[in-house]
């Protein structure tokens, strides 16, 4: 782990109150508990099986956290322990989570993932969705899922002012929803943007969660 980059970085999330989320895909349990020595006790998975392979061996105080496109048939295996699942990106997905937590009754966290970029292949809600489900309440019906906040993905390209534009518009989604839904309530308070090419434009934007990766680990 780059430990001098971590330090920075750590100090210039201190100073917006942000959590950093070490994204920890393909790499080895070794370089997990380098990480959580240094301190980090946030780490997201983009695969099921890595990340509950990886939880059954590190400490049990890590807070895990799915950030990659889930699939239903497997959202059983991570119901039981995960802290945030960012990437909730269907109704569909929405009901299989709330399904199997019910199950064990135990509450599970999530962000809807909302589509931002301008790239078709990214996953997501679009913020007239987003509103919809608001509007229609038809989140109350699932009892054992707490919506915390809104996840997005900006376009993959250098520009940093489509980037900026992309992220700007997500923060606005999210203090409508706030403001409409959540005056005075403290559980929709997490807007996870940025990666490790774009976080300081997503801080920019207000960002309270960011999922930095290459940046700390090494390029994969």
């Amino acid at each position: 782990m780059n430990t001098s980059y971590y330090h920075e970085l750590l100090e210039e999330l201190k100073a917006k109150e942000t959590i950093l989320i070490a994204v920890s895909k393909t790499k080895p349990v070794a370089d997990l508990q380098e990480a959580y020595e240094a301190g980090i006790r946030d780490f997201g998975e983009n695969k099921v099986q890595e990340l509950v392979e990886k939880a059954e061996v590190l400490p049990k105080d890590i807070r895990w956290h799915m950030i990659g496109h889930l699939q239903r048939n497997k959202v059983k295996q991570i119901v039981p322990f995960v802290y945030l699942i960012h990437s909730v990106d269907s109704l569909e997905l929405l009901a299989e989570i709330d399904k199997q937590a019910a199950k064990i009754d135990r509450q599970v966290s999530i962000l809807l993932q909302v589509h931002i970029a301008k790239e078709e292949a990214k996953f997501g809600f679009s913020a007239d969705e987003i509103r919809n489900l608001f509007e229609s309440f038809q989140l109350m019906e699932y009892s054992y899922v707490q919506v915390c906040g809104l996840m997005g993905m900006a376009t993959n390209t250098a520009d940093m002012t489509i980037v900026f534009e992309e992220f700007s518009q997500l923060q606005e989604l999210f203090q409508e929803i706030k403001s409409r839904y959540f005056m005075g309530i403290d559980t929709f308070s997490e807007l996870s943007m940025g990666m490790s090419g774009d976080y300081k434009v997503a801080l920019a934007c207000g960002s309270t969660m960011v999922r930095v990766g290459s940046a700390l680990f090494g390029s994969r």
